[in-house]
């Protein structure tokens, strides 16, 4: 028994070292090619693709150990030329690179069997080739092992940017997202058990977060375009700004009245205080009877202008009450309170709801509160107008009526 074991185990080593060697020779080549001759324009397929992918084959390779060791060699061996053909160009780059392979192997006294197997199997590369055999399976796994790695986003944007700058295609970002999802459910599919069992996982996890990026996408498009239908049909910014800026002036305008008004009424309040403390006492006197007329008229227009000025900021309530045909039919303003004081919380609320519903009712209700503000300051205006009028001919009469009584019967009421 030991004297059978010897002889294999010396077979084992002997084998094991040529293969070393061939393999250590392919590396050698393989890696001066693509360092010396590929375009920099090849982002993804380089000699980093290259090394991972025979990173993956060794990795299947100790799993399948019912492989001879003249297999792994071939495989081995077609992992590291399956991409040099890129040197001489893209297009049929898989016959390409078996041709580098032959010529390379041929050269350094490789079996003309095993070179054939090499090219056999580095053709199983093609985009769309149905793997026949073991080794294809493993070399094709190899190849798309990225599929499955955390480095594959790094990796596919690496091929992204390489079919840009070779000029092969252009995608956007989604197209490109979606390429990558159709490719991972329709497309690719790993073949040997070992990379089914132990990389699909990570592939599912990468497929996961392709689909989680094109629904956040959706959503955030669904969002925008919710937001562009509302911006389209809310009213315009500067309608907008049209009604606030308009309605702000009016309630200021109104402010002004007001003020105007009070100013009046003070005015006015202080003027017959003095009349009455200090001229109607005086009346009493013969003497003084020529100041009765002047200070009736003065007492006259200031009593008018408060009147005038009361007018002014008097508030004018409506009825304070509508019922649901005004605002089926659009009759009633419910944003000014003179028409809805009165009725009951329901109600208001129904026909706000009734309001909001319809744009142009807003629009319509917005328009006449202008409107009806506008009457208002009209009314307050004309009357303030009417008011500083008379007060200023009030004064101006007095002050002469004062004057003529003075001057005609102020030295004569003194005489006597």
């Amino acid at each position: 028994m030991v004297k059978s074991f010897v002889p294999k185990f010396v077979f084992w080593i002997i084998q094991y070292t040529t293969m070393s060697e061939i393999v250590q020779k392919a590396e050698d080549f393989v890696t001066n090619l693509l360092e010396t001759e590929l375009d920099s324009n090849f982002l993804y397929h380089n000699l980093k693709h290259t090394q991972r992918v025979v990173k993956s084959t060794k990795k299947l390779l100790e799993h399948y150990t019912e492989i001879d060791a003249k297999t792994k060699e071939e495989i081995l061996l077609a992992a590291w030329f399956h991409d040099t053909g890129y040197t001489k160009g893209t297009n049929e780059h898989e016959k390409r690179s078996g041709a580098i392979a032959s010529k390379f192997l041929r050269s350094e006294g490789y079996a003309p069997e095993g070179v054939d197997s090499i090219q056999s199997i580095i053709m199983a590369t093609e985009r769309y080739h149905d793997p026949t055999n073991l080794p294809e399976k493993i070399i094709r796994d190899a190849d798309a092992s990225h599929f499955a790695q955390s480095s594959y986003w790094e990796t596919t944007d690496f091929l992204k940017d390489e079919l840009d700058l070779l000029g092969m295609a252009t995608y956007s970002q989604k197209e490109w997202r979606d390429i990558n999802i159709k490719m991972f459910r329709n497309e690719h599919e790993f073949h040997t058990e070992y990379a089914k069992e132990n990389w699909e996982p990570g592939k599912e996890r990468n497929l996961k977060q392709l689909v989680k990026e094109k629904k956040t996408e959706k959503e955030i498009a669904k969002k925008e375009a919710l937001k562009a239908k509302y911006k389209s049909e809310s009213p315009d910014r500067g309608i907008q700004t049209l009604y606030r800026v308009t309605l702000k002036n009016h309630l200021t305008l109104s402010d002004i009245a007001d003020t105007k008004a009070n100013i009046l009424l003070s005015v006015n309040a202080i003027i017959i205080s003095v009349a009455l403390s200090n001229l109607i006492p005086k009346l009493d006197n013969p003497s003084n009877t020529y100041l009765i007329y002047p200070t009736v008229i003065f007492i006259t227009f200031s009593v008018i202008s408060m009147i005038l000025a009361v007018l002014a900021t008097r508030p004018n309530v409506t009825s304070g009450k509508f019922t649901k045909e005004d605002v089926e039919q659009k009759k009633v303003n419910l944003l000014f309170f003179g028409n809805f004081h009165k009725m009951s919380l329901n109600d208001y609320e129904w026909a706000i709801q009734e309001l909001v519903k319809d744009k142009e009712y807003i629009y319509s209700s917005l328009t006449k509160d202008l409107y009806f503000l506008g009457l208002v300051l009209d009314r307050k205006y004309k009357i303030l107008r009417l008011t500083y009028t008379i007060f200023i001919i009030g004064i101006v009469v007095s002050v002469i009526a004062f004057g003529i009584s003075f001057h005609f019967f102020g030295g004569s009421a003194r005489l006597s």
